[in-house]
């Protein structure tokens, strides 16, 4: 029966996760150099049409539609045929499941905007829109419907992922390890320091960002009621002890803390608390938070060590994160806490935790390999990356021919 607060509540969620698509735009603008701010923010922005277009037609019914052999959803509700006011009781029984299909559309377009963060600065505007196309449909459907999709078989093994540490951090984070080896170093990457522009842009965007992720965990309730305000208290709870815990870190390592190891913890924290936001208790949410902000600072100072490029820490806070949220989520589940759920290893469900682990290798490795193959097959046929006089000049007059700032 639809219930006008749930519908209410899950439409403003869904306005709450698109609007985190401008805030990881001016977040990742504002650390690259300012030749490349309205490249990287067109990366970010481009997504909210192209993927809506694919969703609409494609994603989400292959996502959440009739399973087939709990691989994939079937074409029956291609251009949202079907989908409606009225509830479909297997996803969401008190909201109209178009509500349903436009919020999860938001989750479709913010994930392969993540991915742009590592080859910032390099990477060519036509090849990246043909990427993300075929990334949506290859791997993000596919692995959304395995483990949120009704029959999907990650979902049938019990596999917990509230709010998207699988479905998106997790994903995004394996295309962007294989986007980085495919496409290479920036070509000023070791010679000497590249520092960000602007970081009250990058603070701005956090601060959107922190603002969308309620609606995008305790949004994914799909309800306005307990489950709801835990998530919602978890996502602040490990934001706040993400951003904490790097700073002191950060502190302790370097003889200071920065701003943008702010924004670096509570991203950080943000993402790692998002596969349990609705199935751990508030002190367990501090601690997935400091584990964030301890584990992921250690995992980029790897990134500079190895000489990776990853140029703004994708791999580093969101694949990292999304790992380590997903595996914690198995020790720390309650059904206290949510019903609906599952006990975790804390709990004396040890086989949960052993559940989780198998959802990180596989997705893991699928999202890598079909990511890497589809790099490789469009550097084949198109090239990938900016030329060096192109890189020189930096995206915004080479692809769009526009300066963010006047001389």
């Amino acid at each position: 029966m639809l219930q006008n607060g749930d519908t209410a509540f899950v439409l403003i969620s869904a306005a709450l996760v698109l609007l985190m698509i401008p805030g990881l735009a001016l977040f990742y603008g504002g650390m690259v150099r300012k030749k490349n701010v309205l490249g990287t923010i067109m990366q970010s922005f481009i997504l909210i049409s192209l993927v809506t277009f694919e969703w609409v037609y494609l994603g989400y019914s292959l996502s959440f539609g009739p399973d087939v052999k709990g691989l994939i959803g079937s074409l029956a509700w291609a251009g949202l045929s079907g989908v409606g006011a009225a509830p479909n009781p297997d996803y969401a029984g008190t909201i109209p499941h178009i509500a349903f299909a436009m919020f999860q559309c938001m989750f479709a377009a913010i994930t392969p905007a993540l991915i742009t963060g590592a080859v910032a600065e390099r990477l060519r505007f036509g090849p990246f829109l043909v990427f993300s196309l075929a990334w949506t449909i290859l791997v993000y459907n596919p692995v959304c419907h395995w483990v949120w999709g009704n029959g999907g078989w990650l979902k049938e093994l019990g596999v917990l992922d509230f709010a998207g540490g699988i479905v998106v951090h997790l994903t995004c984070g394996a295309a962007a390890l294989a986007a980085v080896l495919a496409t290479g170093p920036r070509k000023d990457h070791g010679r000497h320091q590249i520092v960000p522009h602007n970081l009250p842009m990058t603070l701005l965007g956090t601060g959107l960002l922190w603002f969308g992720w309620f609606g995008f965990n305790a949004g994914s309730a799909l309800a306005a009621d307990g489950v709801a305000a835990g998530a919602f208290a978890a996502t602040h709870l490990g934001g706040m002890a993400g951003m904490a815990t790097w700073c002191g870190i950060e502190w302790w390592h370097r003889g200071k803390p920065t701003t943008l190891g702010a924004a670096s913890g509570a991203v950080a924290g943000l993402a790692t608390i998002t596969p349990g936001a609705g199935f751990v208790s508030p002190g367990w949410a501090v601690a997935i938070g400091m584990l964030a902000g301890l584990v992921c600072y250690g995992a980029v100072l790897c990134k500079a060590r190895m000489r990776f490029d990853d140029s703004l820490d994708v791999v580093g806070i969101h694949g990292v994160g999304g790992v380590l949220g997903t595996l914690l989520v198995g020790i720390a589940a309650s059904k206290l806490v949510n019903p609906a759920g599952a006990d975790g290893w804390a709990s004396g469900n040890a086989a949960q935790f052993g559940v989780q682990a198998l959802a990180v290798v596989v997705v893991g490795l699928f999202a890598f390999v079909v990511s890497w193959l589809l790099l490789v097959a469009i550097r084949a046929a198109m090239g990938l990356r900016l030329a060096p006089q192109a890189e020189t000049i930096g995206l915004d007059l080479s692809e769009h021919t526009e300066a963010a700032y006047g001389e």
